[in-house]
């Protein structure tokens, strides 16, 4: 089922042609439900080993539209685990400093140290979407060199991207690549939503109505960097965003699979420490016999 929504770079992605819900997979939400809870706790156990053992690390970026569910997918699916192995970060606009760098100076600055799982909400890919459909290249403080014709710059953050990610790959890091595929219909429900309930007034801005009205032109933002980027050793996983149950379990499958494939382990102990344990336990059970007289 997972398989139907990954991009490696054999095949193009078209999002007019993927789905945005359950309903062409023909699913059970009950099942699902429980297949669910069933990953998180194989998550959990995976992660455990992956902290103990610090031989690889493990980074998800996740970009989606506005209101597809980025926070609640990152709480509903990883909220359980260990948080001294989990690194949440969400990458807003670039501050001043950080434009005065390359554009991956502050998101390698959050890379984990092995044995760690680190979320980027939003990511580099922010540089070849947003900065992409508001034009914002054109403002950089750059050379021209550097800038010349769009065409030409996308083409080559592409290629920086691409080698970013398996300079990762082969420093022990794997990079687990999601866009949440929420559709209009729903971003709007949404966005109705939290603007008739208060509680939620504060996750509405007018500036979503203005990256809204540009809908189009972030599908081709989106198509362009995921065909782009796709590769086996970092592939993108395009999951519908209309059901968040739905979302969650897909989310939760793509985890399990690359922890499962990492396949990380406690590590073994010489035998010189083994039986320094043993010394140690017998030392403790001696505390209780003289603790009982």
């Amino acid at each position: 089922m997972l398989k139907k929504y990954c991009y490696d770079g054999s095949r193009k992605l078209d999002l007019k042609s993927v789905p945005t819900n359950s309903k062409s997979d023909h699913v059970d939400k009950k099942a699902i439900l429980e297949k669910t809870a069933e990953n998180q706790q194989k998550i959990h156990q995976l992660q455990d080993k992956l902290y103990a053992d610090g031989r690889e690390g493990l980074i998800i970026v996740l970009q989606a539209r506005d209101a597809a569910g980025k926070d609640s997918t990152i709480k509903h699916v990883l909220g359980g685990i260990n948080p001294q192995g989990v690194d949440v970060y969400s990458f807003k606009q670039p501050s001043g400093a950080e434009l005065a760098h390359d554009f991956l100076w502050r998101f390698n600055r959050s890379i984990p140290q092995r044995g760690k799982i680190a979320i980027f909400n939003r990511s580099y890919y922010e540089d070849v979407l947003v900065v992409r459909v508001h034009k914002l290249y054109e403002k950089y403080a750059m050379p021209k060199r550097c800038i010349g014709k769009a065409d030409e710059f996308f083409k080559k953050r592409y290629g920086h991207i691409v080698n970013y990610e398996e300079y990762l790959y082969d420093n022990g890091y794997r990079i687990l690549k999601i866009f949440l595929n929420v559709s209009k219909d729903k971003q709007k429900e949404r966005f109705l939503e939290r603007i008739e309930q208060p509680e939620k007034n504060w996750k509405f801005s007018d500036s979503d109505l203005a990256e809204r009205a540009l809908w189009e032109k972030y599908s081709g933002a989106y198509e362009d960097a995921v065909n782009n980027t796709a590769t086996k050793k970092a592939p993108w996983y395009v999951l519908p965003a209309d059901q968040k149950w739905y979302t969650r379990y897909l989310v939760s499958k793509a985890i399990l699979e690359v922890l499962t494939d990492m396949d990380p382990r406690y590590p073994e102990m010489p035998q010189g420490q083994v039986d320094r344990l043993q010394v140690c336990k017998e030392q403790l059970m001696k505390e209780d016999k003289k603790a009982e007289k």
